[in-house]
């Protein structure tokens, strides 16, 4: 009788362990919670700006957080060292170079002290941000870059391609820059026919993809300027769309369905026919921002207007896309900046930090998965994208592809002295001849023979001026006598 009840008790538990196991999925993610940091490590009195654009409105990387503001008679953002937390005075220098409102603006991924931005004023300018922050107002960008016709909403910087930015505007054109020569290699003009909502590159930086007004979301090979996948009505709403690319190659998409409801969808650009899965979340207006992890395949979506963040875990497995949990707090977001994995505190088991921005302040969010040792966790720290490019622009525009060079965060990450990032003025019209560098070599001689001989008219001037004003002294000196 006992035997046939322990059995019997050993089969229930089975079933119900099985059970167990397919309604809770193991994920070493599923406890992962945030917390807001306390008052005196937030930046307050900011007058974040009030542009209606549905972009993040603020970019981090480990040195600075850089912040769109209002400001009157142009455009301006803020940059503030990490540690400058606390009241920001209203005279806290800015950069100020822009005729109209800033849109939109990135750091570069190669470079901490390199950021772009793109303004109402039709222009993208590239900005480099002195080591210890700016000590005055700063209106002379490195480089301007005119090519839109209208106001440049978006900026991205090549995830792994030195010197290499992308930026779309309201004239429904893609312009990818060489920054360091200043030009517009390539334009992509005729692609989109409405505004484009947003613009991502896939892990290597071979592939665009992009949410379109039209309600489609294109797959593009920037070098070929040709489609590679696209789908229209990806979602039926009229609300903007976003897309982005997964480390697997895969295109995640968050639009709004016909009774704008807010959905997230998954895509295999092999075959985009139907999505891999669609999950319907709530009907909220805010526009959701996705920003991904690579590392943890974790994308957290961040509605403008909505008090909470969302995260949800992405496998390789039906259905894919796990919901994890979600992050609530009393104040709406105006904008959010998303901190570089490098950025982050490994002795904490921090895996993200956001930059959320209320009306007045910019408040940091700590995304930690709870470990009781304080060893090193791999498993949470996989080896992620360093600083250092794989190529140079040059190499990108002929044809190259490069995955990202991975650095490990187990000591802590030390950043490298940042080389000073220079621009090289060329002359379009006679960028063939610089080429030959026989031709070249003479001309460079002449150059120093000139320079070296103003030197020694300098020099000599300084010696004559000098002998007069000893003449001028004995003068005095005998006067007042």
């Amino acid at each position: 009788m006992f035997s046939v009840c322990s059995n019997r008790f050993a089969e229930v538990c089975g079933w119900y362990a099985l059970y167990m196991k397919r309604v809770v999925r193991q994920s070493k993610f599923r406890h992962v919670f945030g917390q807001v940091v306390k008052n005196d490590q937030c930046y307050d009195d900011i007058r974040v700006s009030r542009v209606t654009w549905d972009s993040a409105f603020c970019a981090v990387n480990p040195k600075f957080v850089a912040i769109i503001i209002e400001a009157s008679g142009g455009g301006a953002f803020l940059v503030l060292p990490l540690h400058k937390t606390g009241r920001i005075d209203k005279s806290y220098p800015t950069v100020c170079g822009h005729t109209g409102p800033v849109l939109d603006i990135d750091w570069c991924p190669h470079n901490d002290q390199v950021i772009a931005s793109g303004s109402e004023d039709c222009t993208v300018m590239v900005w480099q941000i002195p080591e210890n922050g700016l000590v005055t107002s700063m209106s002379e960008p490195v480089v301007v870059l005119e090519g839109h016709s209208k106001r440049v909403g978006i900026i991205t910087w090549h995830p792994t391609a030195r010197n290499v930015l992308l930026s779309a505007g309201c004239d429904n054109q893609i312009i990818i820059w060489n920054v360091g020569t200043g030009e517009a290699m390539i334009s992509l003009e005729d692609m989109h026919p409405d505004v484009i909502y947003n613009v991502s590159w896939n892990r290597n930086g071979s592939l665009i993809c992009t949410s379109c007004k039209d309600k489609s979301i294109r797959v593009i090979d920037p070098r070929k300027e040709a489609i590679v996948a696209e789908k229209e009505k990806a979602h039926e709403g009229a609300r903007p769309m976003r897309a982005i690319f997964l480390a697997d190659g895969n295109v995640l998409t968050t639009g709004f369905s016909r009774m704008s409801e807010r959905q997230l969808a998954l895509w295999n650009i092999q075959n985009m026919e139907e999505p891999m899965t669609v999950n319907e979340m709530d009907t909220s207006n805010g526009v959701l921002l996705p920003f991904y992890d690579p590392d943890t395949n974790i994308v957290y979506l961040c509605g403008k207007g909505d008090s909470s963040i969302r995260y949800f875990e992405i496998t390789d497995e039906a259905p894919y896309v796990h919901f994890l949990n979600t992050f609530s707090s009393k104040e709406p977001q105006r904008g959010m900046g998303y901190m570089a994995k490098r950025g982050l505190d490994v002795n904490k088991c921090e895996i993200a930090r956001f930059y959320k921005l209320h009306e007045r302040k910019c408040e940091p969010i700590v995304m930690t998965v709870p470990r009781k040792s304080d060893l090193f966790q791999e498993d949470l720290y996989p080896n992620t994208a360093g600083p250092d490019p794989a190529l140079e622009a040059e190499e990108w525009f002929e044809g190259k592809n490069g995955d990202p060079i991975l650095i490990s965060l187990k000591d802590g990450y030390v950043p490298l002295k940042n080389r000073e990032f220079k621009v090289v003025k060329k002359n379009i019209l006679d960028h063939k001849v610089t080429k030959n560098t026989e031709n070249s070599s003479p001309k460079s001689e002449a150059n120093l023979g000139e320079i070296l001989k103003e030197v020694k008219s300098l020099k000599d001037l300084v010696s004559s001026q000098e002998k007069r004003i000893i003449k001028l002294e004995e003068q005095i000196s005998k006067i007042a006598i």
